[in-house]
C-alpha cells in the first residue's frame, strides 16, 4: 500500500514537474484543469492572541464539487496535506487535526478522503513577553493533491493572517465556523482500547455502550501499514464492547492509533494497545436489527437518570449546604393544609427545574456559537460573583431578623399566602447557587447531554433539577415522611438566626472567589456594596416595624447603587499562575505529553476558587502529609487546572472528557494509554495508595 502510494504520487509529481507546474495557477495545464480545485484561507480563532497563551489558527479546504483532499493517512492511494509555516520569532504552530474523513473506493483502492469543504485546526503558540500591539504576521505554504475519479493534481496555495497581541479574546465573526469545524473533529474515546494482529488479522476491542447507535461505521487507521485499507471490515457486539475485525497490513505496530466513524459524521479517537480482544459477538449491519433512532435515545436516558441521581446526591455535597439552610427553615415549618403543601412542593421543584433548564440552554447557545463553557459558567464572571455576594448578604441578614422577606427565605407558612411564591424562587435560587460543582453520576451525565441533540440535553439538564428537588418534592406528596420532621415551636427562630450562619460564611467565600478574580480592590467595591445594601435593609426593617408605607422604599435605592458597583468592577483578572516546581505545575497540556512520554506517573486534577468540593478535597486529600509523601516518593508530578476564570483551554480539555464541569481527577500511570478517571470524593488512603502501585 505504501509503495503503491509512492509510485503514484512519484508519477503525480514528475508530471507535474514535466509540465512547468509550480504553482496553483500553472496547474491549470493539467488535464482537467482550471485550477486551483481547492479554495484555501487561513482562519484565526482569535485576532488578538494574548501573549504567552495558545490560540487555534483553521487552514480552511473547499474543494470544487466533484473533487477531494485527503486525510492525515490517505489510504491505498491520496497524499496528505502539508504545511510549511513562516512565523513570527519565538511562535510555534502545531500538528493539524484532522475532522472525521470519508471513504472513496476507485479501482479497488480505498482513499481516505474530504469531498465536502472542511479545515485543519492548528494549535498557535504565541510567543511570552510580547506587548499589547505586536503584529504577529503568520503564514504557510500548502502542498496538497486533489483528485477527481479520474486524474490527480498537485497543487500549491500561501495563505496568511496577520494577528495582533491583545487580550485573547476570540474573533466573533468566526466563532459559528470554528464551532461546526469543531464538531467534525473526532471526540477522544475516554476508555483503553486493546489490538491484537495474528493469523493476518488485525482485531480491535473498543469499549462502547449498547445504547450508541452504529449506522454505516468504518475504521479509520492513522497507524500507517497496520490494516488492508480497501479490506471489508466486520463489526460486533459484545455486551458494551464493539469488536472490529479487518485484515492485517504489512507491518506490526507497537501501538495503534485510530477513528471510528460512527455513521453519522461524528467519530471517536483512540490510540489502542496490544491485548486480548474478546470473540466476536452479535454482528452489526445487515445481520442485526437495526438500532434506528434508539440509540440516540438509550443514551439520552441514561443521562437522564445519571442527572436524577446527581442531583440528589448534590443535596449532600460540600458546595450545596450553604443552600441547605433554606431548606431546612421551609421544611421545618411544613404542615397545614395537605394541598398547600403539595403546591409548595411542586412550586419549589419548578424553580429548580427551570432554573436549570435555564442554565442548561443557555450553555448549549453559547457553546454552538463557539464559547468554551461548562456547567457554573456563570461563578467564572466577577458581575454575577458580586451579584451573589449582595444576595448571600440579604438573606443572611433576613435570617437573622433585621428584615422580614418571606418570598426570599421561604419562611412564610405553607398554609399562608404568599407560600407557593417563596418556595418557587427558594427553588430557583437553590439551582443558581448551589449548583457550581458537579456530583458523582451528575459529571459524566452532563458530559454526555453537551453531545446530545438539544431536546435530549435539555431534559437531561431538567432531570438534574428533579434529582435536586426530589426530597423537598418527597416530603410534600409523603405525609409519613413529614410526620418524622420536628414539629413547629419557639425553637424555630432561635433555629433561624443560627442558619444566618453558614450564609454569612457563603458570602464570605464568594469575597474570597471575587478576590482571586479582581484583587483587592473588587472585594473592598464588593463590601462596600455590602454595607449600602445592609444599611437600605435596616432602615427597611425599622420601617417594617412601624407598619410605614412604602417599607421597602430605602431597600430598593439601596439595592440599584449596590448593583450600580458592578460597572466599576476592575476588568482584568488577578489570580497569579501557581509557580512551577519539579513536583507541582500548571495545566499544560503540551507539558503533561512531555511527562507521559518519560514515563513519569501524573496525578492532574482541575478545580475552581467557586468549587467547594474541589477545595475540600484538595484540604482534606490532595494536600494531606500523606498523600504529598507518597508522591514525593513515587516521583508523582502533580498538575493543576484552575478554571476560576474559565480558561479556554481547559475547557477543550474537560470537553475532550466529557466533562462539563469540576472536579475532575485523572491518574497517569507510567506505561498506560489512557488516564484512570478517580471519583469526586478523594481519600489520603486513595492518592497515596496509587502513588505505591
Amino acid at each position: 500500500m505504501a509503495v503503491v502510494r509512492f509510485v503514484l504520487m512519484t508519477v503525480a509529481w514528475l508530471c507535474a514537474l514535466m509540465a512547468g507546474l509550480g504553482t496553483p495557477a500553472a496547474a491549470q495545464g493539467l488535464p482537467g484543469g482550471d485550477g486551483p480545485h481547492v479554495a484555501t484561507a487561513l482562519v484565526p480563532e482569535s485576532l488578538t492572541p494574548a501573549a504567552g497563551q495558545r490560540t487555534t489558527l483553521a487552514l480552511s479546504m473547499a474543494p470544487q464539487p466533484g473533487w477531494h483532499g485527503y486525510w492525515q493517512t490517505p489510504g491505498d492511494s491520496g497524499f496528505p496535506l502539508r504545511a510549511t509555516w513562516t512565523l513570527p520569532k519565538g511562535a510555534k504552530a502545531g500538528d493539524p487535526a484532522y475532522p472525521v474523513p470519508g471513504t472513496l473506493v476507485i479501482a479497488g483502492l480505498m482513499n481516505h478522503v474530504y469531498e465536502k469543504p472542511y479545515a485543519l485546526l492548528v494549535p498557535f503558540d504565541v510567543p511570552a513577553g510580547l506587548a499589547k500591539g505586536t503584529l504577529l504576521p503568520v503564514s504557510a505554504k500548502l502542498d496538497y493533491l486533489v483528485c477527481n475519479p479520474s486524474i490527480c493534481v498537485p497543487e500549491s496555495a500561501t495563505v496568511s493572517a496577520t494577528l495582533t497581541v491583545g487580550d485573547g479574546a476570540a474573533d466573533p465573526s468566526a466563532a459559528a465556523r470554528f464551532a461546526e469545524w469543531r464538531k467534525a473533529l473526532p471526540r477522544p474515546l475516554g476508555s483503553p482500547v486493546a489490538f491484537e494482529a495474528k493469523g493476518g488479522k488485525f482485531r480491535l476491542a473498543v469499549p462502547l455502550p449498547a445504547a450508541v447507535a452504529l449506522h454505516d461505521p468504518h475504521l479509520f487507521a492513522a497507524t500507517d501499514g497496520a490494516v488492508d485499507y480497501a479490506a471489508p471490515q466486520s463489526f460486533s457486539r459484545d455486551g458494551d464492547t464493539l469488536v472490529i475485525e479487518t485484515k492485517a497490513g504489512p507491518s506490526a505496530p507497537k501501538s495503534f492509533d485510530g477513528v471510528l466513524a460512527l455513521g453519522d459524521g461524528s467519530g471517536l479517537s483512540f490510540t489502542a494497545a496490544p491485548g486480548v480482544v474478546p470473540a466476536a459477538g452479535a454482528p452489526l449491519g445487515s445481520e442485526a436489527p437495526a438500532t434506528g433512532g434508539r440509540g440516540t435515545l438509550g443514551l439520552a436516558l441514561i443521562a437522564l437518570g445519571g442527572a436524577i441521581l446527581g442531583g440528589l446526591i448534590l443535596n449532600v455535597m460540600p458546595c450545596v449546604f450553604p443552600i441547605l439552610s433554606l431548606k431546612a427553615l421551609s421544611l421545618a415549618r411544613a404542615g397545614g393544609d395537605e394541598r398547600e403543601v403539595r403546591r409548595e412542593a411542586l412550586a419549589y421543584t419548578a424553580g429548580i427545574i427551570l432554573v436549570c433548564v435555564a442554565l442548561g440552554g443557555l450553555i448549549l447557545a453559547l457553546r454552538a456559537a463557539g464559547t468554551q463553557v461548562g456547567w457554573a459558567f456563570q461563578l467564572q464572571d466577577p458581575r454575577v460573583i458580586l451579584v451573589l455576594i449582595l444576595l448571600t448578604s440579604a438573606i443572611g441578614f433576613n435570617l437573622a431578623g433585621l428584615f422580614e422577606l418571606g418570598a426570599v427565605t421561604a419562611g412564610s407558612g405553607l398554609a399562608g399566602k404568599g407560600g407557593v411564591s417563596g418556595a418557587f424562587w427558594t427553588g430557583a435560587l437553590a439551582a443558581f447557587v448551589a449548583t457550581p460543582c458537579t456530583g458523582p453520576f451528575m459529571a459524566a451525565a452532563l458530559g454526555v447531554a453537551l453531545v446530545l441533540p438539544v431536546a435530549a440535553a435539555l431534559l437531561v439538564f431538567a432531570g438534574l433539577g428533579l434529582g435536586l428537588a426530589l426530597p423537598f418534592l418527597l416530603l410534600g406528596f409523603v405525609p409519613a415522611l413529614r410526620k418524622r420532621l420536628p414539629k413547629p415551636g419557639g425553637w424555630m427562630e432561635t433555629f433561624r438566626r443560627i442558619l444566618a450562619v453558614p450564609m454569612f460564611l457563603t458570602a464570605l467565600g464568594l469575597c474570597w472567589v471575587l478576590g482571586n478574580q479582581t484583587a483587592a480592590n473588587g472585594v473592598v467595591l464588593a463590601l462596600g456594596a455590602a454595607m449600602l445594601l445592609t444599611l437600605g435593609l435596616w432602615i427597611t426593617g425599622l420601617r417594617q416595624r412601624r407598619f410605614k408605607a412604602a417599607a421597602w422604599a430605602p431597600a430598593a435605592v439601596a439595592l440599584l447603587v449596590a448593583l450600580g458597583s458592578i460597572a466599576l468592577l476592575p476588568k482584568g483578572g488577578a489570580k497569579a499562575e501557581a509557580q512551577a516546581t519539579a513536583t507541582l505545575q500548571p495545566f499544560d497540556e503540551a507539558k503533561l505529553t512531555a511527562l507521559r512520554a518519560e514515563g513519569k506517573p501524573v496525578f492532574l486534577y482541575f478545580t475552581a476558587d467557586w468549587c467547594l468540593s474541589c477545595k475540600v478535597n484538595e484540604k482534606t486529600a490532595i494536600e494531606r502529609a500523606e498523600t504529598q509523601d507518597a508522591f514525593r516518593a513515587a516521583g508523582v508530578t502533580t498538575m493543576v487546572g484552575d478554571w476560576t476564570d474559565g480558561d479556554a483551554k481547559i475547557g477543550k480539555f474537560l470537553e475532550a472528557h466529557h466533562r462539563s464541569g469540576v472536579p475532575l481527577y485523572l491518574w497517569y500511570a507510567p506505561g498506560k494509554s489512557e488516564p484512570e478517571e478517580l471519583p469526586q470524593i478523594l481519600t489520603p488512603g486513595l492518592l497515596a495508595g496509587l502513588a505505591r502501585r
